[in-house]
């Protein structure tokens, strides 16, 4: 037997040690056991439902081993084998006819963060797709409109230490549901909590982390109505300069543009935000006060709130509050979000991605979250679709439009994936990836501050490999012959953290990347905006069509929006991360993990359930101008009058009409940021007609 230590590479903030016990048998090394590194600086040893079962994953009878080549129609799932040799001789001739006809921008590249880890999300692909001149991509479903809205008050992204969370004595969890997607930092919490600090979270659903709230120690859960959050940060703000709760010398200090916000909210009291967010004034009133006066005082966020029209807005107002309470100042206090930006300061971005060899080139952009409208654009269309560390099909919104896209016959598409996802299932080639136990690379945490390595465990499953020995191949088969394409997993990491000592971060596990020792970064100020302060005012956003100043716009999906549209549709959809065995489009089709989760639904109020006619269990229809879709009714009192949900990351085949949450919802992008506002989707729920949805289900 083997001990083999690694990382786990999933787009989740815990990034988790984990150890392999490998039996190097006489049929060769197999893992046995995947468990929890008991020594983990942030994990100790525990591991979350889906990892506890991955060797499931790896060595699940239906993994993709081998090259695939599509003989039946698109989205049927029928494919032959065939080699490697084979199928990029193939790629490479259908690659190479694309770029001569209508060139490089032709071809698009498509991935996300399937797999986090540096190789495996950032490695050669990059450099591969500039060589070639191909269309850019976008990838900002997640994260980047969190950072572009903190960026525009704070001039950085960089910000608290969660685990810093530890001091805090008032905790205010904006829009993250800490206790199924960030398990790990729930200990911390509650260990301040045993210390007496209060508890307040904020979110348009009742979720587990907002079961912990205990009213009777000074705890508050408040439910605001989906996209409306800035008008209740603004209704805070008017209390605290109403009641004179401002630290005003950190903000004489450190801010500029007070007396201006102090003007902009004066008319934003309690009872107008109250009439829009459905919080009561006089919990607003609660909130600010606990705001203003409990030091050290602590705002935790994460993405989900960036997925409206306003979620740039959302992230650069809530920036305003620690700097108008002082709360950087505190240890303990500020606003934390991703700490990847403090790991994102050791990557060399041109090294691992050299723009350079775009040589003096300028590709469009293709946002990710347009996928749908790139595929069956007729004037600039696209005719080679490369994905992989993606699917697409279930994570884009409008995922029926991209779904016609796909179904292009003029239309090349190859994926590189682990299983024949939805997505797969309609590509011309699909090549087998290997999992994060097959390769070895570097995961760079989001949600604490600990660099991982991950150590190969086993030799690739079957044909697979990995993504950066793919677009090696790739370049081969192509006949390329620029050498940046050709370097070894180890040279990449070398270039791509040039300040890191990767035997030491090999040898140890992980490795802690530079922040302050006193645990308060934003102190003294120091800010890197231009005038080197907190603004309060930016007048740079009026260039960009924004309000200089914190304001709230009502999504026009949304009740105060578009009034035909929400008299045609007048329930708001949300999708949550609502399963503890998968997560995004990651494990709900294997036994151990979708089938206990029970299969997806829409979850309603009673008072909305019964204007409709539907109980608990009916099968209702939901839909709007994008898409129906068939789904079996659960009433809970999770949700607010007028708000439906879905639950996000069910794949088609688990649906009974085939269509997926991401059906439904919205891709109109983000006030700025490139983000999409998934949570701004307006429908209408009824109940289902029983002929219609047999007729779905038997033609599936």
């Amino acid at each position: 037997m083997t001990t083999v230590h690694g990382t786990c590479h999933h787009d989740c903030p815990d990034s988790c040690g984990w150890t392999v016990t490998v039996d190097d048998g006489e049929q060769g090394p197999v893992a046995v056991s995947l468990r929890g590194r008991p020594d983990h600086p942030y994990s100790r040893g525990e591991l979350c439902p889906k990892v506890n079962r991955f060797l499931d994953r790896v060595y699940d009878p239906d993994r993709l081993l081998h090259p695939l080549r599509r003989v039946g129609s698109r989205g049927s799932g029928d494919f032959e084998r065939i080699t490697w040799d084979e199928a990029l001789t193939e790629i490479a001739g259908r690659l190479h006819g694309v770029i001569e006809r209508h060139g490089a921008e032709a071809v698009l590249p498509f991935s996300d963060a399937g797999n986090q880890s540096v190789l495996a999300m950032m490695g050669l692909s990059s450099r591969f797709f500039h060589h070639l001149g191909a269309s850019r991509l976008v990838r900002a479903l997640c994260g980047p409109t969190v950072g572009a809205g903190m960026s525009m008050t704070n001039g950085s992204v960089l910000g608290l230490d969660p685990l810093e969370i530890e001091h805090s004595r008032l905790i205010v969890l904006w829009a993250t549901n800490t206790r199924l997607t960030n398990r790990h930092l729930w200990p911390t919490i509650e260990a301040a909590r045993g210390r007496g600090a209060r508890l307040v979270v904020i979110d348009p659903i009742r979720t587990a982390t907002a079961n912990a709230v205990d009213l009777e120690r000074g705890d508050r859960f408040l439910q605001p109505r989906p996209g409306t959050d800035i008008a209740l940060m603004l209704a805070v703000m008017h209390v605290l300069v109403r009641d004179d709760l401002v630290d005003r010398d950190w903000v004489r200090d450190h801010t500029i543009g007070f007396g201006e916000l102090c003007d902009h909210v004066a008319d934003w009291t309690p009872g107008r935000a109250a009439d829009i967010t459905g919080v009561d004034a006089h919990e607003i009133e609660a909130l600010a006060h606990d705001y203003g006066t409990i030091r050290p005082a602590v705002i935790r966020t994460l993405i989900g709130a960036e997925h409206h029209e306003n979620g740039a807005m959302f992230h650069r107002t809530l920036a305003c509050l620690p700097a108008l309470v002082g709360a950087w100042r505190d240890r303990g206090g500020g606003l934390a979000r991703s700490v990847g930006s403090w790991q994102d300061l050791l990557v060399d971005d041109h090294a691992l991605h050299r723009p350079d060899l775009l040589d003096g080139r300028s590709p469009r952009w293709i946002n990710m979250s347009r996928l749908g409208e790139a595929l069956t654009d007729d004037e600039h269309p696209v005719h080679a679709l490369i994905v992989w560390n993606s699917n697409p099909l279930v994570v884009v919104p409008n995922a029926e439009l991209t779904r016609r896209g796909l179904e292009r016959d003029d239309l090349f598409t190859v994926v590189h994936e682990q299983f024949l996802t939805d997505t797969a299932r309609y590509a011309d080639i699909v090549l087998p990836a290997t999992t994060q136990i097959e390769t070895s690379d570097v995961v760079l945490a989001w949600g604490h501050l600990w660099m991982g390595w991950n150590e190969a465990a086993i030799p690739p499953v079957g044909e697979c490999v990995s993504n950066t020995e793919l677009f090696r191949r790739l370049a081969t088969a192509m006949g390329l012959t620029e050498p940046s394409l050709f370097d070894d997993d180890l040279t990449v990491l070398r270039d791509a953290l040039p300040s890191v000592d990767l035997e030491a971060l090999r040898r140890d596990g992980w490795m802690k990347v530079p922040y302050p020792d006193h645990g308060r970064p934003w102190a003294d100020g120091g800010f890197p905006t231009p005038s080197g302060r907190v603004e309060l005012v930016n007048p740079r956003l009026a260039a960009m069509g924004q309000p200089t100043v914190p304001t709230y716009v009502a999504p026009n999906e949304g009740p105060g929006g578009s009034p035909d549209l929400y008299e045609r549709y007048p329930l708001q959809l949300l999708t949550p991360k609502h399963h503890t065995r998968f997560l995004n489009s990651s494990y709900p089709q294997l036994p151990r993990h979708g089938g206990p989760e029970g299969g997806p639904f829409v979850e309603i109020d009673p008072t909305d359930a019964t204007a409709r006619g539907l109980t608990d269990g009916d099968t209702a229809r939901v839909w709007n101008d994008r898409a129906s879709a068939d789904l079996p009714v659960r009433i809970s009192d999770r949700l607010r009058p007028g708000v439906v949900a879905i639950p996000f990351g069910w794949w088609m085949q688990h649906h009974p009409d085939g269509r997926v949450a991401n059906s439904l919802t919205n891709d109109t992008l983000t006030d700025w940021g490139g983000g999409v506002a998934y949570s701004d989707t307006l429908v209408q729920v009824g109940r289902a007609s029983t002929s219609s949805s047999s007729a779905r289900v038997a033609s599936m």
